[in-house]
């Protein structure tokens, strides 16, 4: 059974969610009226400044609203996801903290994210963090919940995610895909789509949009009760 919508706002409009808010506001426009002029559905700009889906404006639709409000493109520009930007503490010992957020990644149905502040750490060793080719301060941890990645990844598993920024590749990974959390293995299909694989065969494969989708990071790591 699907599980129910307990999803949280995504908070408070700020940076270039605000000032197109802002924009729309001098302007007596309509955000569905807005999106609606840039080719998109009409509650596309209600999602993107209330919900944070998309995390960015695409440059097209930057430039369209850029030319109608006769401000500059880098006004509406500014906005990404801080979601997992938590910077790890280096005790000085030889040890580093990640930190644990209070976000679940759905193998499942899908999972929403709650507060994006730290509640506990994980300390991992500096060398063997620097032998994995891993950057303490783009790590963060969060739980699993759902089974569809079983038996790889167990409902209540903490797994470490690599936000580094790198070529996407194929593999197991946190993304968003609208206002929620998943965690799947990733397979490129080309011309700007993707492929979700569980590893649950209950659960079919999704194949997506590659614009609709955000790629958080990578796992890399998971820990778990046996």
């Amino acid at each position: 059974m699907a599980r129910q919508d307990r999803s949280a706002p995504f908070g408070h409009p700020s940076g270039a969610r605000q000032r197109l808010l802002d924009l729309a506001a001098q302007r007596g426009a309509s955000l569905a009226a807005l999106s609606q002029m840039i080719g998109r559905n009409s509650s596309y700009l209600q999602q993107f400044v209330r919900k944070g889906s998309p995390r960015k404006l695409e440059e097209n639709d930057r430039r369209i609203l850029a030319q109608f409000f006769g401000v500059s493109e880098g006004e509406l520009s500014d906005v990404e996801d801080k979601s997992f930007i938590v910077p790890a503490n280096h005790s000085g010992d030889g040890w580093v903290e990640v930190p644990r957020l209070p976000l679940d990644a759905s193998a499942g149905p899908g999972a929403f994210g709650a507060q994006e502040i730290p509640f506990d750490t994980f300390r991992f060793s500096s060398r063997w963090l620097r032998e994995q080719g891993l950057e303490p301060g783009m790590l963060s941890a969060i739980t699993v919940s759902g089974d569809s990645m079983e038996p790889l990844l167990h409902a209540g598993d903490e797994i470490l995610v690599d936000r580094s920024p790198r070529p996407l590749r194929d593999g197991v990974h946190v993304l968003r895909l609208g206002e929620t959390l998943h965690v799947k293995r990733i397979q490129a299909l080309g011309q700007g789509r993707l492929q979700l694989i569980s590893a649950n065969a209950a659960y079919p494969p999704v194949d997506v949009a590659l614009a609709d989708v955000d790629v958080i990071g990578r796992v890399v790591w998971k820990g778990g009760r046996l």
